[in-house]
C-alpha cells in the first residue's frame, strides 16, 4: 500500500472512543489524510494499527449497499487499506495487510500466528503413502515439474536442486503477516489461520482454512464456499472449491472444481481437474482428472485426461509391506462403473477398463484398447477404442473446456489425440501383436501377455486398428506440413520435409499433460543438474520451450518415421510418394470415419429409445427421442 500514515489527533481519538471504541494505546494506531472517524464504531485495537480512508459505499448481493468502515471488531497489528469494510468480527483479525475494496464481514477469526510460509513447501506424498516420491507444493507449480519431482527419483541431484528452488521461493514469501489482497469477500467464514489470500477472492461460508495460499487474482478469481474445510494447501486461479469438501496437504491448480463434499488428502490436481463427491488420497490427478460419484475412489495413482466411473477404486497394498505400491493410468483412459486395479499395474493412454483387475496387467505398449474382465480374468481388446465415437469427442471437448483465465498458465497441455507418444506406443502394440500371431498354436483361442489374455481373433483387428491411425496420423502430418505452400520444383518440396531439428526424433513422453521428446527432458534435466536452470523462471521457459516447438519436434519424428515406412530418405522422396502418402492417408480417414460413424448410430437404435415418449405410439416416442437427441450433437 502507497499510503502515508500519520497519528490520530486528539479529535479523532474522542470520537473514536464516543462510538465504542477503545485501545489501551492510541499512540500505536495511526491513520491516512482524509480518514473519518465517523466510518469507525464498536472496536478495539491493539499493537501497530494503520487505517485508511473510508469513503465509499460498498455494493453488496441484492442491491444493498453498507458504508465502507469498521464496526464491531478487534484489530491487532494490522494495516487496512482504502474502502475497506469490516464488520461483526467475533473474536479477532490480527497480523494482517488487509488491501483495499476489501470485505470482511461476519468472521469468527482471521488471523496470523508465528511465521508462516503459507501453505508454500508442505510435502505432499503422492502416488506412494509410503513416502519416496514427495513433492514440496508452492505457488507456481507446475503438473510439468510436479511430474518430474514425483517420478524422476532416479536423478537425485536434479530433485536436490528442484527443491532448492522451491525452498529459496519458500523463505522469500515466508512472513509473520498475512495478506487480504485487494477486492477480496470474507464473508459468514468461521476460522482463518495462516492463510494468503489473493486478489478478488470470495471465501462464503467457510468452515476452516489453515496454512495456505489463495492465488487468486483479477481475470480469475478462486472462490471458496459452504463448510469447506482446508489445512496445508495451495489453490490456484479459478478454482472453485465449495459443498463441504475437505482437503489436506493438497495442491489444487487452476481452474479445478472441488465440491460435493469431496475429500482429498496428500494430493494434487492439475489445470481443470473436476473431482466431485468422492475421496482422493495420495493422487497425482493430471489435467483434466474427472471423476463425479460419491462411491468413487482414487488413490496412490498417476492419471491425467481420466474419467473414472460410478464405483471405481484401487487397491494400493496387498496387506504385507503396507500402502507401498502403485498405479499409472496413462492419459485419456476412463474406467466403467464398478471397476476396480489392484496396484501396481499400468494402463495404456485413451483405454477404457471395466471390471474388476487383480493380475497386476501392463498395457502400456497397447492404448486404445478395452480391459475387461472376463471370468475373473483380465482381458484385453487391443485398439477397440480407436473405433469409439467417444474417444474423439473427448479430444474436441478438452480445448473447449479449458477453464483458465489467467494470464498466466502453470500447466502446459497438448491436447492431440494421436501424437508420436501414442503412435510410438501403437507401433510397439502392432509389433507385440504381429510376435504374439506368429508364436501362437492353432489349438487356442487365447493368448497372456504382460499378465492380460488376449483373445487370438482380436488380433488381427488390433493390428488393422493400429495400422490405420499410423497412416491416418501421418497423412495428418504431412497434410499440415504442405498446406497453403506451392512447389515449383521436387527440391523444394524435399526442402519443406526436410525437419529443422534432429530433436524429437526418438522417445516421446507425456509429462503430465505435456507431450515432449525424451532428449529435450533429457537435456533440461542436465542443465538443472549442473545449475544452468537454477531459478524457478527459467524452469517454466524451459517447459514452454518444449510447448512451442511442438511441431518443429512432432515433424521429426513423423519425418523419421516417413523414411522408416518408404524406405528412402526424406530427400529422395518424390511427388508421387507424396501422392501415395495421401491415398492412404484417405483410405485411413474413409475408414475411420465409417467405424465412427458406424458406433455413433448405435446411440440412435431403437434400444437406444427406450424410455422415451412415454405417454405415446412408436411414433412419439420417434419424436420426443428426434427433439432430445438431435443428431447433430453427436460429437
Amino acid at each position: 500500500m502507497a499510503l502515508k500514515f500519520r497519528p490520530l489527533s486528539a479529535e479523532e481519538i474522542t470520537r473514536l472512543t464516543s462510538q465504542g471504541c477503545s485501545c489501551s494505546d492510541w499512540a500505536n494506531v495511526q491513520a491516512a489524510e482524509g480518514f473519518d472517524p465517523a466510518r469507525v464504531k464498536s472496536t478495539h485495537f491493539s499493537g501497530s494499527v494503520k487505517l485508511g480512508v473510508f469513503e465509499k459505499d460498498i455494493p453488496f448481493f441484492g442491491g444493498v449497499t453498507k458504508p465502507a468502515g469498521i464496526s464491531n471488531a478487534t484489530i491487532h497489528n494490522c494495516t487496512i487499506g482504502n474502502n475497506v469494510y469490516i464488520n461483526q468480527i467475533r473474536n479477532y483479525i490480527a497480523n494482517y495487510y488487509i488491501e483495499d475494496d476489501v470485505i470482511i464481514e461476519n468472521v469468527d477469526l482471521l488471523a496470523v500466528e508465528g511465521s508462516s510460509c503459507f501453505g508454500n513447501g508442505t510435502e505432499i506424498a503422492v502416488l506412494n503413502e509410503g513416502g519416496g516420491r514427495e513433492i514440496p507444493i508452492y505457488d507456481h507449480l507446475s503438473a510439468q515439474l510436479a511430474y518430474i519431482i514425483a517420478v524422476y527419483r532416479h536423478r537425485p541431484k536434479v530433485i536436490e536442486n528442484l527443491r532448492k528452488i522451491i525452498a529459496a521461493y519458500t523463505n522469500s514469501v515466508t512472513s509473520s503477516m498475512g495478506v487480504v489482497a485487494s477486492h477480496a469477500k470474507l464473508i459468514n467464514c468461521r476460522t482463518i489461520k495462516n492463510v494468503k489470500i489473493g486478489p478478488d477472492s470470495h471465501l462464503e461460508g467457510v468452515d476452516r482454512l489453515e496454512n495456505g495460499s489463495i492465488n487468486s487474482c483479477r481475470q480469475d478469481p478462486v472462490y471458496i464456499g459452504q463448510a469447506v474445510s482446508a489445512k496445508d494447501f495451495i489453490i490456484c486461479s479459478g478454482s472453485k472449491i465449495t459443498d463441504g469438501t475437505i482437503i489436506s496437504k493438497c495442491f489444487v491448480g487452476q481452474g479445478c472444481v472441488l465440491a460435493k463434499q469431496y475429500s482429498a488428502e496428500n494430493s494434487v490436481f492439475f489445470a481443470n481437474c473436476e473431482c466431485l463427491q468422492g475421496e482422493a488420497c495420495s493422487i497425482f490427478a493430471g489435467p483434466y482428472t474427472v471423476t463425479h460419484h460419491k462411491s468413487t475412489l482414487l488413490i496412490a495413482g498417476l492419471f491425467s485426461f481420466l474419467n473414472a466411473g460410478s464405483q471405481t477404486n484401487q487397491s494400493n497394498h496387498m496387506y504385507k509391506l503396507g500402502p507401498v505400491h502403485q498405479g499409472i493410468m496413462e492419459r485419456g483412459c476412463k474406467t466403467a462403473s464398478g471397476s476396480h486395479m489392484l496396484w501396481p499395474a499400468k494402463v495404456g493412454a485413451f483405454s477404457v477398463v471395466i471390471g474388476r483387475h487383480y493380475g497386476h496387467p501392463d498395457t502400456s505398449d497397447l492404448p486404445f484398447s478395452y480391459l475387461t474382465e472376463i471370468d475373473g480374468k483380465s482381458v484385453l481388446v487391443p485398439g477397440a477404442n480407436l473405433r469409439s465415437v467417444g474417444t474423439v469427442r473427448d479430444a474436441q471437448k478438452w480445448p473447449k473446456r479449458d477453464r483458465r483465465r489467467d494470464i498466466r498458465k502453470l500447466d502446459y497441455i497438448n491436447f492431440k489425440l494421436l501424437s508420436p507418444y501414442t503412435i510410438q506406443k501403437i507401433r510397439s502394440g502392432c509389433d507385440l501383436l504381429v510376435n504374439l500371431k506368429a508364436t501362437s498354436g492353432k489349438t487356442v483361442d487365447y493368448l497372456t501377455c504382460h499378465n492380460v489374455k488376449i483373445k487370438i481373433s482380436s488380433i488381427d483387428n488390433g493390428i488393422k486398428l493400429y495400422q490405420m491411425s499410423i497412416e491416418e496420423f501421418v497423412g495428418d502430418c504431412l497434410i499440415k506440413r504442405l498446406e497453403n505452400r506451392r512447389f515449383e520444383t521436387i527440391d523444394e518440396l524435399r526442402a519443406a520435409l526436410s525437419p529443422k531439428t534432429n530433436v524429437g526424433m526418438g522417445k516421446w513422453l507425456d509429462m503430465a499433460g505435456l507431450l515432449a521428446p525424451e532428449e529435450g527432458v533429457r537435456e533440461m534435466l542436465g542443465c538443472i543438474e549442473n545449475s544452468t536452470i537454477s531459478t524457478g523462471e527459467q524452469l517454466s521457459e524451459s517447459f514452454q520451450s518444449m510447448y512451442d516447438n511442438y511441431q518443429v519436434y512432432e515433424w521429426a519424428w513423423t519425418a523419421k518415421l516417413l523414411q522408416e515406412r518408404m524406405g528412402k530418405a526424406v530427400e529422395k522422396i518424390t511427388a508421387d510418394d507424396v501422392v501415395e502418402l495421401v491415398t492412404k492417408w484417405k483410405t485411413a480417414v474413409e475408414k475411420s470415419g465409417s467405424l465412427l460413424c458406424t458406433d455413433a448410430q448405435k446411440e440412435f437404435a431403437a434400444d437406444a429409445r427406450i424410455g422415451y415418449g412415454l405417454d405415446g405410439n412408436e411414433k412419439t416416442k420417434d419424436a420426443d427421442f428426434e427433439a432430445v437427441r438431435d443428431r447433430k450433437s453427436v460429437v
